[in-house]
């Protein structure tokens, strides 16, 4: 049978474009053009990295933390507040289903849908029930570096090393003005990492970021620094941040920055996200690292004292506007900080520093910022004798002044804000620990029983407190119930309050009780003591 030319040449050219789609025959890419050189250096920057990340894995940790649940405040002494309790049509402040819905809304930010804490990863700043974050073994007594606001708050603290080793930690000592804390565990045995000079860092240096990003355990991310005394972030009181492009995500927040010698230079400690915020969105390529030195610092008087000790000279900071130095008869150029107040009988005011007096370097240093200012001389050795530097009358100055500790250069506006902070503490309820039980409870007054939404003539306790894998927790007992009766001398007896309440538990083995819950109708439960 004979076949038209045509249809034959039709044949071959659509076999041979279908071989061609599926590669059979595209030719294969040449491999990329590289001189043996570039091959030698890219392979000698990789295992760097390797070396780098080798050594570092046996000191960085993952830090997991149970947090108390965050406290709303709303009418005095109750542990929280409905919306709009007294509002619309009620009068009497009693919750109506609208206003548990709201309730039940706001908690859920807090609560998963089965009461208990969500985790939540510590990138830049976390928030309620618990979460994962990092740290890096500080020294060979147990001592974990990490920040503030990964522990701040915690029930529990479980530090996973990377062999998959779990061990319970204490909390040794936080500081929220800097976001350093330092946790401990018994186990010494882990190599501390050593510390590098976070000083002499330069903008372009090679850096690796460790932690634990989304719980992803003994992550490595390689950049560069970004830029260095970042201090006007405003994240801390005293920051003066290194910036990184190396990706910092949620859970990184304490994990050590390291450079290529495996020398820690600085804790991660927040990002900014995409909506310009510091939070926990993803990586943006601007992670900041509070730098080693200042972060050894603290940790180091955290770890002998359990506390920070920062010093004052007791002036008011002001910022040295164009104008402002224009009129003070400065020269143009001229930076540094203004004196906005001088506190009577302080360090400056024995200096004879005065308002309008523009400070232009403290202890051999140029003082260009009102953070990086505050920073040194919180930094400062308290009774040692510095030069501070300063214009008066467009004429340059000079006078020694001798920091004091911090606690005792008070202005009086702070001295109002404590007393109002001291009067508040002691209006808040007294909470009684019925341990064998794992409550806490407190008074149920007049106002709690009407916030309550309960019969004015109700009487008992309020539970404030619940501990975890308690025997309380077990019988589904929760914060903000009450228990208003006792089965004693075989019948139900109401419940007069707290003392009549601890004398019965202290007694007894196992105790029944009748609670009252905002959402539910009451129930009997049985609480029994730990057998030992």
């Amino acid at each position: 049978m004979r076949r038209n030319p045509v249809a034959w040449a039709a044949l071959v050219v659509s076999t041979a474009a279908l071989l061609s789609s599926t590669g059979v025959l595209r030719p294969m890419p040449a491999a990329p053009k590289t001189t043996p050189e570039s091959q030698r250096t890219a392979k000698a920057l990789s295992e760097a990295y390797e070396s780098v990340a080798e050594f570092v894995r046996p000191s960085a940790v993952q830090i997991s933390v149970q947090k108390k649940a965050p406290k709303m405040t709303g009418m005095r002494g109750l542990p929280f507040q409905f919306p709009n309790p007294g509002g619309g049509n009620n009068p009497h402040g009693t919750p109506n289903p609208r206003d548990m819905k709201d309730l039940e809304e706001m908690l859920k930010k807090f609560f998963g849908p089965d009461g208990k804490p969500e985790k939540q990863q510590f990138g830049g700043r976390g928030g309620g029930g618990g979460g994962v974050g990092s740290g890096f073994v500080y020294d060979d007594k147990g001592h974990i570096l990490t920040n503030n606001h990964v522990v701040e708050n915690a029930d529990k603290i479980t530090v996973v090393f990377h062999d998959g080793i779990e061990l319970p930690a204490t909390v040794v000592g936080r500081d929220a003005k800097s976001d350093v804390a330092v946790v401990k565990v018994d186990n010494t045995s882990y190599p501390p990492l050593p510390l590098g000079d976070s000083a002499k860092l330069k903008v372009g240096d090679l850096v690796m970021a460790v932690g634990s990003p989304f719980e992803l355990s003994q992550s490595f991310t390689t950049g560069i620094i970004s830029a260095t005394e970042r201090n006007t972030v405003g994240i801390n009181e005293y920051e003066s941040f290194l910036q990184t492009d190396a990706a910092i995500n949620p859970g990184n927040s304490g994990g050590p920055l390291v450079n290529m010698d495996g020398q820690v230079v600085g804790v991660n400690s927040a990002i900014v996200t995409g909506s310009r915020g510091m939070g926990t969105g993803g990586n943006d390529g601007i992670g900041f690292a509070i730098p080693i030195d200042m972060a050894s610092n603290v940790a180091d008087q955290l770890i002998k004292d359990g506390k920070v000790h920062r010093a004052r000279i007791g002036i008011k900071l002001d910022p040295l506007t164009p104008v402002l130095a224009r009129q003070l008869g400065l020269e143009a150029g001229v930076k540094g900080i203004l004196v906005g107040e001088v506190v009577p009988g302080g360090p400056a005011d024995k200096a004879g520093l005065k308002q309008g007096d523009v400070i232009v370097g403290y202890a051999g240093e140029k003082i260009l910022s009102i953070p990086t200012f505050r920073l040194k001389v919180a930094s400062s050795s308290a009774g040692k004798s510095s030069e501070v530097e300063y214009f008066r009358d467009g004429k340059r100055q000079t006078a020694a002044i001798v920091p004091a500790p911090a606690e005792n250069v008070v202005f009086d506006v702070e001295r109002e804000q404590a007393g109002e902070e001291k009067e508040e503490a002691a209006a808040e309820p007294v909470k009684t620990a019925i341990s064998d039980f794992g409550l806490e409870v407190q008074a149920l007054t007049p106002e709690l029983v009407k916030g309550l939404g309960l019969e004015e003539k109700v009487k008992g306790v309020l539970v404030a407190e619940v501990k975890e894998n308690s025997a309380a927790e077990a019988e589904g007992v929760k914060a903000g119930d009450v228990i208003t009766k006792v089965v004693r001398d075989r019948g139900v007896q109401d419940l007069a309050g707290v003392k009549e309440f601890q004398e019965l538990a202290a007694k007894s083995d196992e105790i029944s009780v009748y609670v009252q819950s905002n959402k539910a109708p009451g129930r009997f439960v049985t609480l029994s003591k730990p057998k030992k």
